[in-house]
Protein backbone atom coordinates (compact mmCIF):
# COMPACT_ATOMS: atom_id res chain seq x y z
CA UNK A 1 0.00 0.00 0.00
CA UNK A 2 1.23 3.47 -0.73
CA UNK A 3 2.51 5.29 2.23
CA UNK A 4 -0.35 7.96 1.48
CA UNK A 5 -2.71 5.96 2.31
CA UNK A 6 -1.63 5.29 6.18
CA UNK A 7 -3.53 7.50 8.35
CA UNK A 8 -0.69 6.58 11.55
CA UNK A 9 1.06 9.04 12.43
CA UNK A 10 4.28 9.45 10.06
CA UNK A 11 5.67 12.50 8.26
CA UNK A 12 4.98 13.34 4.53
CA UNK A 13 8.10 14.11 2.20
CA UNK A 14 5.66 17.28 1.42
CA UNK A 15 7.03 18.27 5.08
CA UNK A 16 3.69 18.04 7.09
CA UNK A 17 4.01 16.69 10.49
CA UNK A 18 2.22 13.89 11.34
CA UNK A 19 0.11 15.78 14.07
CA UNK A 20 -1.62 18.30 12.07
CA UNK A 21 -3.23 15.51 10.19
CA UNK A 22 -5.85 14.03 12.42
CA UNK A 23 -6.99 18.12 12.90
CA UNK A 24 -7.25 18.92 9.32
CA UNK A 25 -9.28 15.62 8.37
CA UNK A 26 -11.41 16.74 11.27
CA UNK A 27 -11.42 20.80 9.89
CA UNK A 28 -12.20 19.78 6.65
CA UNK A 29 -15.23 17.27 7.99
CA UNK A 30 -16.80 19.40 10.32
CA UNK A 31 -16.94 21.84 7.55
CA UNK A 32 -18.57 19.23 5.54
CA UNK A 33 -20.88 17.75 7.47
CA UNK A 34 -22.22 21.46 8.46
CA UNK A 35 -22.19 22.73 4.89
CA UNK A 36 -24.13 19.79 3.43
CA UNK A 37 -26.30 19.83 6.74
CA UNK A 38 -27.32 23.43 5.18
CA UNK A 39 -28.06 22.31 1.71
CA UNK A 40 -30.17 19.35 2.97
CA UNK A 41 -31.67 21.36 5.97
CA UNK A 42 -33.29 23.62 3.52
CA UNK A 43 -35.49 21.39 2.35
CA UNK A 44 -37.69 21.63 5.43
CA UNK A 45 -38.42 25.03 5.13
CA UNK A 46 -39.78 24.69 1.43
CA UNK A 47 -43.55 23.53 2.44
CA UNK A 48 -43.48 26.45 5.39
CA UNK A 49 -42.06 29.39 2.51
CA UNK A 50 -45.07 27.89 0.45
CA UNK A 51 -47.44 28.98 2.79
CA UNK A 52 -45.94 31.87 3.84
CA UNK A 53 -44.94 33.64 0.56
CA UNK A 54 -47.99 32.14 -1.34
CA UNK A 55 -45.51 30.21 -3.84
CA UNK A 56 -46.39 27.78 -6.37
CA UNK A 57 -44.37 24.03 -6.67
CA UNK A 58 -42.39 25.72 -9.26
CA UNK A 59 -41.39 28.44 -7.52
CA UNK A 60 -40.44 26.54 -5.06
CA UNK A 61 -37.93 24.67 -7.40
CA UNK A 62 -36.96 27.77 -8.22
CA UNK A 63 -36.04 29.00 -5.28
CA UNK A 64 -34.02 25.85 -4.34
CA UNK A 65 -32.34 26.11 -7.84
CA UNK A 66 -31.19 29.59 -6.51
CA UNK A 67 -28.97 28.64 -3.67
CA UNK A 68 -27.88 25.11 -5.22
CA UNK A 69 -26.98 27.36 -8.98
CA UNK A 70 -25.02 29.47 -7.00
CA UNK A 71 -23.10 26.71 -5.08
CA UNK A 72 -22.43 24.99 -8.28
CA UNK A 73 -21.82 27.35 -10.78
CA UNK A 74 -19.03 29.13 -8.12
CA UNK A 75 -16.80 26.08 -7.37
CA UNK A 76 -14.23 27.13 -9.73
CA UNK A 77 -14.08 30.98 -9.40
CA UNK A 78 -14.31 30.29 -5.48
CA UNK A 79 -11.14 27.94 -6.06
CA UNK A 80 -9.76 30.71 -7.97
CA UNK A 81 -10.16 33.42 -5.68
CA UNK A 82 -8.71 31.25 -2.66
CA UNK A 83 -5.88 29.06 -4.14
CA UNK A 84 -3.50 31.45 -2.18
CA UNK A 85 -5.33 31.35 1.32
CA UNK A 86 -4.85 29.72 3.60
CA UNK A 87 -7.35 26.41 4.94
CA UNK A 88 -8.21 28.42 7.81
CA UNK A 89 -8.84 31.39 5.95
CA UNK A 90 -10.87 29.81 3.34
CA UNK A 91 -12.86 27.88 5.71
CA UNK A 92 -13.67 29.64 8.27
CA UNK A 93 -14.27 32.15 5.25
CA UNK A 94 -16.75 29.87 3.77
CA UNK A 95 -18.75 28.91 7.32
CA UNK A 96 -18.80 32.77 7.82
CA UNK A 97 -20.50 33.88 4.73
CA UNK A 98 -22.99 30.18 4.94
CA UNK A 99 -24.33 31.51 8.78
CA UNK A 100 -24.75 35.29 7.39
CA UNK A 101 -27.01 33.82 5.02
CA UNK A 102 -28.56 31.72 7.40
CA UNK A 103 -29.16 34.98 9.19
CA UNK A 104 -30.42 37.11 6.22
CA UNK A 105 -33.05 34.51 5.57
CA UNK A 106 -34.38 34.74 9.02
CA UNK A 107 -34.67 38.88 9.04
CA UNK A 108 -37.82 40.40 8.67
CA UNK A 109 -37.12 41.47 4.98
CA UNK A 110 -39.64 39.54 2.82
CA UNK A 111 -39.38 37.17 -0.14
CA UNK A 112 -36.51 39.41 -1.24
CA UNK A 113 -34.30 39.24 2.13
CA UNK A 114 -35.04 35.08 1.31
CA UNK A 115 -33.69 35.31 -2.06
CA UNK A 116 -30.45 37.60 -0.96
CA UNK A 117 -29.79 35.02 1.93
CA UNK A 118 -29.81 32.08 -0.32
CA UNK A 119 -27.13 33.89 -2.59
CA UNK A 120 -25.01 34.34 0.65
CA UNK A 121 -25.31 30.94 1.89
CA UNK A 122 -24.82 29.57 -1.78
CA UNK A 123 -21.49 31.46 -1.91
CA UNK A 124 -20.30 30.43 1.38
CA UNK A 125 -21.01 26.71 0.12
CA UNK A 126 -19.36 27.12 -3.21
CA UNK A 127 -15.75 28.08 -1.30
CA UNK A 128 -15.88 24.70 0.81
CA UNK A 129 -15.72 22.06 -1.53
CA UNK A 130 -12.56 22.56 -3.19
CA UNK A 131 -10.78 23.74 -0.59
CA UNK A 132 -11.47 21.14 2.29
CA UNK A 133 -10.86 18.63 -0.31
CA UNK A 134 -7.89 20.52 -1.01
CA UNK A 135 -6.69 20.61 1.96
CA UNK A 136 -6.93 16.70 2.66
CA UNK A 137 -4.90 16.13 -0.17
CA UNK A 138 -2.21 18.46 0.85
CA UNK A 139 -2.24 16.74 4.79
CA UNK A 140 -2.13 12.78 3.05
CA UNK A 141 -1.22 12.97 -0.26
CA UNK A 142 -2.50 12.57 -3.84
CA UNK A 143 -2.77 8.79 -3.26
CA UNK A 144 -5.09 8.62 -0.73
CA UNK A 145 -8.59 7.74 -0.85
CA UNK A 146 -9.45 6.91 2.52
CA UNK A 147 -9.20 10.31 4.28
CA UNK A 148 -11.31 11.78 1.23
CA UNK A 149 -13.78 8.65 2.07
CA UNK A 150 -14.04 9.68 5.49
CA UNK A 151 -14.66 13.41 4.19
CA UNK A 152 -17.44 12.18 1.84
CA UNK A 153 -19.34 10.58 4.83
CA UNK A 154 -19.25 13.43 6.93
CA UNK A 155 -21.07 14.88 4.53
CA UNK A 156 -23.81 12.33 4.84
CA UNK A 157 -23.57 12.13 8.36
CA UNK A 158 -24.42 16.53 8.21
CA UNK A 159 -27.18 15.53 5.99
CA UNK A 160 -28.78 13.27 7.97
CA UNK A 161 -28.52 15.12 11.61
CA UNK A 162 -29.13 18.82 10.95
CA UNK A 163 -32.41 18.79 8.33
CA UNK A 164 -33.84 15.87 11.21
CA UNK A 165 -33.10 18.91 13.80
CA UNK A 166 -35.22 21.12 11.88
CA UNK A 167 -37.84 19.55 11.33
CA UNK A 168 -38.13 19.06 15.02
CA UNK A 169 -37.96 22.40 15.32
CA UNK A 170 -39.77 24.21 12.73
CA UNK A 171 -43.14 22.99 14.52
CA UNK A 172 -42.17 24.12 18.22
CA UNK A 173 -40.35 27.65 17.46
CA UNK A 174 -41.59 28.85 13.89
CA UNK A 175 -38.83 28.92 10.98
CA UNK A 176 -37.13 31.96 11.68
CA UNK A 177 -35.86 31.22 15.25
CA UNK A 178 -34.39 27.91 13.50
CA UNK A 179 -32.90 29.72 10.79
CA UNK A 180 -31.00 32.02 13.70
CA UNK A 181 -30.18 29.36 15.48
CA UNK A 182 -28.46 27.35 12.53
CA UNK A 183 -26.93 30.44 11.93
CA UNK A 184 -25.20 30.56 15.62
CA UNK A 185 -24.54 26.71 15.04
CA UNK A 186 -22.09 28.28 11.69
CA UNK A 187 -20.39 30.60 13.73
CA UNK A 188 -19.72 28.36 16.57
CA UNK A 189 -18.37 25.98 13.75
CA UNK A 190 -16.15 29.20 12.12
CA UNK A 191 -14.50 29.73 15.77
CA UNK A 192 -13.67 25.70 15.58
CA UNK A 193 -12.33 26.31 12.80
CA UNK A 194 -10.43 29.12 13.58
CA UNK A 195 -8.62 26.65 16.00
CA UNK A 196 -8.10 23.51 13.83
CA UNK A 197 -7.15 24.49 10.56
CA UNK A 198 -3.86 25.33 9.37
CA UNK A 199 -2.42 28.62 8.66
CA UNK A 200 -0.75 27.62 5.82
CA UNK A 201 -0.89 25.26 2.84
CA UNK A 202 1.46 22.08 3.25
CA UNK A 203 4.03 22.24 0.12
CA UNK A 204 3.02 19.94 -2.71
CA UNK A 205 4.94 17.01 -4.57
CA UNK A 206 6.55 17.77 -7.51
CA UNK A 207 7.36 14.53 -8.71
CA UNK A 208 3.71 13.83 -8.33
CA UNK A 209 2.62 16.87 -10.18
CA UNK A 210 4.74 15.79 -13.02
CA UNK A 211 3.19 12.50 -12.93
CA UNK A 212 -0.22 13.91 -13.07
CA UNK A 213 0.70 16.26 -15.98
CA UNK A 214 1.55 12.91 -17.69
CA UNK A 215 -2.25 11.69 -17.12
CA UNK A 216 -4.35 14.95 -17.53
CA UNK A 217 -6.12 13.29 -20.30
CA UNK A 218 -7.74 10.96 -18.17
CA UNK A 219 -9.47 13.57 -15.82
CA UNK A 220 -12.05 13.69 -18.46
CA UNK A 221 -12.92 10.86 -18.14
CA UNK A 222 -13.15 10.63 -14.70
CA UNK A 223 -15.43 13.64 -14.81
CA UNK A 224 -17.74 11.73 -17.19
CA UNK A 225 -18.13 9.09 -15.03
CA UNK A 226 -18.92 11.15 -11.67
CA UNK A 227 -21.49 12.77 -13.68
CA UNK A 228 -23.03 9.76 -14.74
CA UNK A 229 -22.70 8.25 -11.29
CA UNK A 230 -24.72 11.47 -9.70
CA UNK A 231 -27.29 10.73 -12.60
CA UNK A 232 -27.98 7.70 -11.43
CA UNK A 233 -28.44 8.16 -8.24
CA UNK A 234 -30.49 11.22 -8.50
CA UNK A 235 -32.75 9.56 -11.18
CA UNK A 236 -33.68 6.62 -8.62
CA UNK A 237 -34.03 8.53 -5.90
CA UNK A 238 -36.87 10.76 -7.64
CA UNK A 239 -38.72 7.88 -8.45
CA UNK A 240 -38.34 5.98 -5.08
CA UNK A 241 -41.33 7.01 -3.27
CA UNK A 242 -43.44 6.23 -6.33
CA UNK A 243 -42.12 2.96 -6.32
CA UNK A 244 -42.83 2.26 -2.90
CA UNK A 245 -46.61 3.71 -3.01
CA UNK A 246 -47.09 1.31 -5.98
CA UNK A 247 -45.98 -1.57 -3.81
CA UNK A 248 -48.28 -0.45 -0.97
CA UNK A 249 -46.37 1.77 1.40
CA UNK A 250 -47.25 4.59 2.84
CA UNK A 251 -46.02 8.03 3.40
CA UNK A 252 -44.02 6.99 6.61
CA UNK A 253 -42.71 3.59 4.88
CA UNK A 254 -41.43 5.87 2.03
CA UNK A 255 -39.38 7.82 4.67
CA UNK A 256 -38.09 4.31 6.01
CA UNK A 257 -37.10 3.75 2.49
CA UNK A 258 -35.53 6.62 1.84
CA UNK A 259 -33.16 6.39 6.01
CA UNK A 260 -32.82 2.66 4.75
CA UNK A 261 -30.65 4.12 1.12
CA UNK A 262 -28.99 7.09 3.07
CA UNK A 263 -27.84 5.01 5.93
CA UNK A 264 -26.18 2.12 3.14
CA UNK A 265 -24.91 5.29 1.70
CA UNK A 266 -23.18 6.02 4.36
CA UNK A 267 -21.86 3.06 5.15
CA UNK A 268 -20.56 2.88 1.54
CA UNK A 269 -18.93 6.26 1.07
CA UNK A 270 -16.70 5.00 4.61
CA UNK A 271 -15.72 1.67 3.30
CA UNK A 272 -15.87 2.42 -0.60
CA UNK A 273 -12.55 4.88 -0.39
CA UNK A 274 -10.78 2.16 1.97
CA UNK A 275 -11.83 -0.74 -1.22
CA UNK A 276 -10.34 1.26 -3.94
CA UNK A 277 -6.68 1.76 -1.58
CA UNK A 278 -7.29 -2.24 -2.12
CA UNK A 279 -8.60 -3.45 -5.08
CA UNK A 280 -7.86 -0.48 -7.42
CA UNK A 281 -10.49 2.20 -8.94
CA UNK A 282 -11.31 0.12 -11.82
CA UNK A 283 -12.65 -2.93 -10.06
CA UNK A 284 -14.43 -0.95 -7.44
CA UNK A 285 -15.87 1.12 -9.72
CA UNK A 286 -17.30 -1.53 -11.96
CA UNK A 287 -17.89 -3.58 -8.93
CA UNK A 288 -20.00 -0.80 -7.50
CA UNK A 289 -22.10 0.26 -11.01
CA UNK A 290 -22.94 -3.27 -12.05
CA UNK A 291 -24.37 -3.81 -8.47
CA UNK A 292 -26.29 -0.61 -8.62
CA UNK A 293 -28.01 -1.80 -11.95
CA UNK A 294 -29.02 -5.27 -10.29
CA UNK A 295 -30.04 -3.49 -7.56
CA UNK A 296 -32.12 -1.10 -9.36
CA UNK A 297 -33.96 -3.35 -11.16
CA UNK A 298 -34.53 -5.92 -8.47
CA UNK A 299 -36.17 -3.11 -6.16
CA UNK A 300 -38.25 -3.00 -9.65
CA UNK A 301 -39.54 -6.67 -9.08
CA UNK A 302 -39.59 -7.52 -5.62
CA UNK A 303 -42.48 -7.12 -3.08
CA UNK A 304 -42.17 -4.36 -0.40
CA UNK A 305 -40.44 -6.29 2.25
CA UNK A 306 -37.64 -7.56 0.27
CA UNK A 307 -37.20 -3.83 -1.27
CA UNK A 308 -36.97 -3.32 2.45
CA UNK A 309 -33.73 -5.90 2.62
CA UNK A 310 -32.02 -4.35 -0.33
CA UNK A 311 -32.67 -0.83 -0.24
CA UNK A 312 -29.48 -0.41 2.43
CA UNK A 313 -27.11 -2.73 -0.08
CA UNK A 314 -28.55 -0.49 -3.21
CA UNK A 315 -27.65 2.87 -0.51
CA UNK A 316 -23.44 1.06 -0.43
CA UNK A 317 -23.21 0.78 -4.31
CA UNK A 318 -25.42 3.73 -5.23
CA UNK A 319 -23.59 6.52 -2.98
CA UNK A 320 -20.15 4.38 -2.23
CA UNK A 321 -18.50 5.25 -5.84
CA UNK A 322 -18.55 8.77 -5.40
CA UNK A 323 -15.90 8.37 -2.52
CA UNK A 324 -13.68 6.46 -5.05
CA UNK A 325 -14.33 8.78 -7.62
CA UNK A 326 -13.18 11.95 -5.06
CA UNK A 327 -10.21 9.88 -4.09
CA UNK A 328 -9.09 9.57 -7.65
CA UNK A 329 -9.36 13.69 -8.58
CA UNK A 330 -5.84 14.44 -6.99
CA UNK A 331 -3.94 11.55 -9.21
CA UNK A 332 -5.26 13.30 -12.35
CA UNK A 333 -5.14 16.44 -11.33
CA UNK A 334 -2.36 17.96 -13.33
CA UNK A 335 -0.88 19.52 -10.29
CA UNK A 336 -3.96 21.54 -9.62
CA UNK A 337 -5.39 19.59 -6.84
CA UNK A 338 -7.68 22.87 -6.00
CA UNK A 339 -8.95 23.27 -9.59
CA UNK A 340 -9.44 19.77 -10.18
CA UNK A 341 -11.72 19.47 -7.17
CA UNK A 342 -13.60 22.65 -7.96
CA UNK A 343 -14.42 21.27 -11.98
CA UNK A 344 -15.28 17.80 -10.66
CA UNK A 345 -17.81 19.22 -7.98
CA UNK A 346 -19.44 21.65 -10.81
CA UNK A 347 -19.77 19.18 -13.00
CA UNK A 348 -21.59 16.49 -10.15
CA UNK A 349 -23.08 19.38 -8.47
CA UNK A 350 -24.85 19.97 -12.59
CA UNK A 351 -25.77 16.98 -13.07
CA UNK A 352 -27.80 16.16 -9.73
CA UNK A 353 -29.90 19.60 -10.76
CA UNK A 354 -30.41 18.59 -14.33
CA UNK A 355 -30.36 14.81 -14.44
CA UNK A 356 -34.01 14.62 -12.85
CA UNK A 357 -35.24 16.48 -15.38
CA UNK A 358 -34.27 14.39 -18.09
CA UNK A 359 -35.30 11.30 -16.07
CA UNK A 360 -39.08 12.81 -15.27
CA UNK A 361 -39.57 13.64 -19.02
CA UNK A 362 -38.53 10.03 -19.81
CA UNK A 363 -40.88 9.02 -17.33
CA UNK A 364 -43.42 11.45 -18.48
CA UNK A 365 -43.55 10.37 -22.01
CA UNK A 366 -43.18 6.33 -21.09
CA UNK A 367 -43.36 4.95 -17.56
CA UNK A 368 -41.86 5.04 -13.86
CA UNK A 369 -40.72 1.97 -14.40
CA UNK A 370 -39.07 3.04 -18.10
CA UNK A 371 -37.18 6.10 -16.37
CA UNK A 372 -35.85 3.56 -13.31
CA UNK A 373 -34.30 1.62 -16.18
CA UNK A 374 -32.93 4.52 -17.53
CA UNK A 375 -31.29 5.01 -14.78
CA UNK A 376 -29.94 1.88 -14.01
CA UNK A 377 -29.38 1.76 -17.89
CA UNK A 378 -26.44 5.19 -16.76
CA UNK A 379 -24.56 2.58 -14.21
CA UNK A 380 -24.09 0.44 -17.20
CA UNK A 381 -22.81 3.01 -19.39
CA UNK A 382 -20.13 3.66 -17.06
CA UNK A 383 -18.62 0.67 -17.24
CA UNK A 384 -17.08 1.01 -20.83
CA UNK A 385 -15.86 4.47 -19.52
CA UNK A 386 -14.14 3.27 -16.10
CA UNK A 387 -11.62 1.11 -18.14
CA UNK A 388 -10.44 3.61 -20.34
CA UNK A 389 -8.89 5.22 -17.05
CA UNK A 390 -6.55 2.63 -16.48
CA UNK A 391 -4.05 3.98 -18.40
CA UNK A 392 -4.05 7.20 -16.06
CA UNK A 393 -3.94 5.94 -13.49
CA UNK A 394 -0.76 6.73 -10.82
CA UNK A 395 -1.27 4.04 -7.96
CA UNK A 396 0.31 0.32 -8.96
CA UNK A 397 -2.83 -1.10 -7.91
CA UNK A 398 -4.96 1.12 -9.65
CA UNK A 399 -3.53 -0.04 -12.92
CA UNK A 400 -3.98 -4.28 -11.83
Amino acid sequence: MPASTDLAPTTRASGTPADTRPRSLVAACLAHALHDGYTDGLYAFLPVWQAQFGLSYAALALLRSLYYAIMGGLQMPADRLLRTASPRTALVLATVLAAIGMAVMASPTGFAGLCLGLVIAGIGSSIQHPRASTLITDAYGAGSRKPLGIYNFSGDLGKAILPAIVALLIPLLAWRPVLVLMAILGAGVSMALFALAPSTRAGGDSTSAARHGERRNGFGVLMAIGVLDTATRMGYLLFLPFLVHGKGGDSPMVGLCLALVFIGGALGKATCGWLGDRVGVVGTVVLTEAATAAFIVATLVTPLWATLVLLPLLGIVLNGTSSVLYGTVPELSDGDTGRAFALFYTGVIGSGGIAPILYGLIADHSSRVVGMIAAAGTALAILPLVRRLRPHLVTPIGRA
